[in-house]
């Protein structure tokens, strides 16, 4: 069913199939089971009703510059019903509670459980209700959208994961990484997990705040509003450095110049189409932490207010 734009694209079949479910097939689940199935791996993509049908009949089609356009077959259940090595939970961070009773802890059994979800809080959701020794929480960097159930748009020119698990045996973390990055997305296996979620939160929070409260995009925010983007990344720092994971605040500056003016987060695209906003995961989760060390945060906690009153909560 593949269909390749160009077949240096297309990676050959993997040699050890792995069987892996993936929760919520969105604009990164959907991008990553495709890339999984056309790599030769069997997936099973978990939604509601109306779009497992959907994913059942026409596959997940994917538009790529770096990995072509193709199509490629998943299998497609409203919950899990049967054992599977890995589940990628690629949910918001809003969605997670209700999605989660579409993977019954009995159901999953050994099965790494790898969550790609913006925030640092979710780790200990998740072991809390699964095997602790399986959640193996990891980060992803790209840009990706679904357009349709089934229909992914991924836009940004490289997809890079960062696996980690503290307690997670590390062959199983390898053999994950080594079909997902057979399968395209470059992706490594990190020891030190709070590093790993917290170079994103850091990096996430100030520019995701800052875009969606003022609804610009990131070239007129980070120019317009320079003075509090450097005060958000540098509380943002203080409060990774007091969690035991040091970060360089004039480097998170540098990275968002390179980004393409017109460039939107999600929050503010969640914004913007009048979706729930992940603004607990990132900026309650900050604050909390920073309370927790007793880190002044006078910036981040009024956008964070300003965006909560915005909201309407």
């Amino acid at each position: 069913m593949t269909n390749a734009s160009n077949a240096s694209n297309t990676p050959n079949t993997t040699r050890h199939p792995l069987t892996v479910a993936v929760l919520g097939p969105g604009g990164v689940g959907g991008l990553l089971a495709a890339l999984l199935s056309r790599s030769g791996h069997r997936v099973l993509c978990l939604a509601g009703e109306e779009t497992a049908g959907t994913l059942r009949t026409t596959g997940i089609q994917v538009r790529s510059a770096l990995f072509g356009e193709f199509t490629a077959p998943v299998e497609a259940d409203t919950v899990l019903r049967e054992p599977v090595d890995a589940c990628l939970i690629t949910v918001k961070a809003t969605a997670l509670d209700a999605a989660l009773t579409r993977i019954p802890p009995a159901a999953l059994g050994d099965a790494l459980l790898v969550p790609f979800l913006n925030g640092v809080e979710h780790p200990a959701l998740l072991r809390a209700r699964y095997a602790p020794d399986r959640v193996a929480p990891s980060v992803i960097r790209v840009e990706s959208t679904r357009l349709a159930p089934g229909l992914i748009e991924h836009g940004s020119p490289f997809a890079e994961i960062d696996l980690t698990g503290a307690k997670v045996p590390r062959p199983r973390l390898e053999a994950l990484a080594e079909a997902l990055t057979a399968a395209g997305p470059a992706t490594r296996v990190l020891d030190d997990e709070t590093s790993a979620l917290w170079a994103k939160m850091s990096f996430l929070a100030p520019i995701a705040l800052l875009t969606t409260r003022y609804t610009l995009p990131l070239g007129e925010a980070r120019t317009r509003h320079r003075e509090e983007l450097a005060s958000l990344v540098a509380e943002a720092a203080a409060v990774s450095r007091a969690c035991g994971a040091p970060v360089d605040p004039a480097q998170a500056l540098s990275r968002y110049d390179t980004f393409a003016p017109a460039a939107k987060t999600s929050m503010q695209r969640d914004a913007e189409a009048g979706r729930p906003l992940e603004l607990d995961a990132i900026g309650g989760a900050l604050l909390r932490a920073a309370d927790r060390h007793g880190v002044p945060v006078p910036v981040t906690a009024r956008i964070v207010r300003e965006l909560r009153e915005k909201a309407g909560r």
